[in-house]
């Protein structure tokens, strides 16, 4: 995401950002960044009716720029588009103030944002994230099994299927002709033809400034097998970026050919030590730190909004090894008030008690598994028991003194 323009008070969050998607990382970004009651300002393709002094009716499709304040927004992963619904905000002579629309942001058209509620911390956060050039591309992944791969785009934010490739593979047989040896090389074969376009190795890739790692996983060996095939191959045709491409190939052991897989794949100790400065990884990670603190029962792990809140209230998420761990959905909230809770939690953590906070996207699967825990968790600098309890002492307590009331 390119940064034309800004005019953003630092201290009242008021002004705008004018920016440019160039990748469709960038709309992901987008997705993140506008939320219900901001202004949104870009090009827009509308119809229009005018009435001639005859009386005659022409219609005419025009370009036009268009405010709105944004009411919904919906965004397509798969395809990478994003639609904005609102209401005109700013009159022309085309277009009633108040009326519906919907603006089409497309990479490569630049938009305008200014923040309803100004711009907190949280989103200055996501503006600076989007704005960093050389964030790209972390590791791309092939999770396989005889006759089926799932190609995926792991970046900082997401984890895209960009393909899925499937290949009838007979089963081997006891004598007579087999052809599952046939199956599998038309298998890999495909895949591979498959895999490289994606890559595009001409280009290096989507960095142009460092390779890409290749994670190739699978139950049994058929990951091994295909890094076989793809030896095999460059060697074959001389193909040199592929040649150059297999010592960042990595390949592990997965329960199975599917993408959800991926997470298991890389919380494994192998995996994670060649892998150790991708934010994927430092986030499966912690997430499994955090698992295996819960299942120790000590008292320095705690999930769900109101458990973590108390914890930071008592200065438990703090210097020491505090980690507090929200999912970025949170902040898609088109409830204000509630956005502004979290923000409030994180800026508390950050500035107030120096802890750490990772903010965790929900299309990784470690942003699905904390969703699971209800989209927020702590690591706690020292134990805390009974967090949970206490509400309900409240509430028992509250429930026994209207029962004597009523007596």
């Amino acid at each position: 995401m390119r940064l034309l323009k800004s005019q953003i008070d630092q201290k009242n969050g008021s002004g705008f950002a004018t920016l440019l998607p160039e990748e469709p990382e960038d709309m992901w970004h987008a997705y993140n960044l506008i939320q219900p009651t901001d202004l949104l300002r870009a090009r827009a393709i509308r119809r229009v009716s005018k009435t001639s002094d005859s009386g005659s009716v022409a219609s005419q499709r025009i370009a036009l720029d268009l405010t709105i304040a944004v009411t919904s927004t919906d965004f397509d992963i798969g395809s990478g588009q994003l639609h904005v619904a609102g209401r005109v905000a700013s009159e022309n002579e085309w277009v009633k103030l108040g009326s519906h629309h919907t603006l089409d942001l497309e990479l490569n058209r630049k938009f305008t944002l200014e923040k309803g509620d100004g711009w907190d911390s949280v989103a200055l956060e996501m503006l600076r994230e989007a704005c960093e050039t050389e964030r790209r591309a972390e590791l791309w992944a092939v999770v396989m099994g005889e006759g089926i791969a799932n190609i995926c785009l792991i970046t900082e934010h997401q984890t895209i299927l960009r393909q899925r490739v499937e290949v009838p593979v007979p089963r081997k047989r006891k004598g007579g002709i087999d052809g599952h040896d046939k199956g599998m090389e038309k298998f890999f074969s495909t895949t591979l033809s498959t895999l490289l376009r994606h890559l595009d190795l001409s280009n290096k890739g989507i960095n142009q400034d460092k390779t890409v790692p290749l994670l190739l996983a699978s139950p049994g060996f058929v990951a091994q097998s295909f890094l076989a095939y793809i030896k095999d191959e460059a060697t074959r045709a001389t193909n040199k970026p592929l040649l150059a491409l297999i010592p960042s190939i990595l390949v592990a052991h997965s329960s199975g050919p599917h993408v959800h897989t991926l997470s298991e794949v890389l919380a494994s100790p192998a995996i994670t030590a060649k892998l150790s400065d991708t934010k994927y990884a430092r986030e499966t990670a912690l997430m499994d730190k955090f698992m295996t603190l819960m299942r120790q029962d000590d008292g320095r792990a705690w999930y769900g909004p109101k458990e973590v809140e108390k914890a930071v209230e008592k200065g438990a998420v703090g210097r020491g090894g505090g980690v507090l761990m929200i999912s970025n959905a949170l902040f898609r909230a088109q409830n204000v008030a509630e956005r502004k809770r979290w923000v409030t939690l994180v800026d508390r953590v950050r500035e107030v008690e120096g802890g750490e906070v990772r903010v965790l996207s929900s299309l990784h699967e470690s942003g699905k598994r904390l969703e699971g825990l209800g989209n927020v968790a702590a690591i706690l600098t020292f134990p805390l028991e009974d967090l949970d309890e206490e509400e309900d002492e409240v509430e028992n307590g509250a429930e026994g003194d209207g029962e004597e009331m009523v007596i």
